[in-house]
């Protein structure tokens, strides 16, 4: 049985995806200057720690949208693949229909 590939997504999906990819980094941009500035101003406060939480917060969602535009690219290619090979070799009726006029 082989493996199950990722589907793709649907163009919405992709669009949004790319969308939040940048809200995202603005986000970890920001935090990370937050949190850098609250280390500088106030080492181990409720703050800083706050803003470290909400920068690795933002480090997974954008790691998370980045891997499924990946996946997304890496189905499209395999679908891409696939129908490659489907329009390369003749089909089961052509051969059966090939296979009947030299006999």
């Amino acid at each position: 049985m082989e493996p199950l590939s990722p589907a793709p997504l649907a163009p919405r999906a992709v669009r949004q995806l790319r969308r939040i990819r940048t809200v995202y980094a603005a986000g970890i941009v920001l935090w990370a200057a937050g949190a850098a500035r609250e280390a500088w101003e106030h080492p181990g406060s409720r703050q800083m720690w706050a803003s470290l939480v909400l920068l690795a917060l933002f480090t997974g969602l954008l790691s998370l949208t980045v891997a499924s535009l990946w996946r997304h690219r890496v189905a499209l290619r395999a679908r891409m693949t696939a129908r490659k090979a489907a329009r390369s070799r003749p089909s089961a009726s052509a051969a059966v229909l090939a296979s009947g006029r030299r006999g």
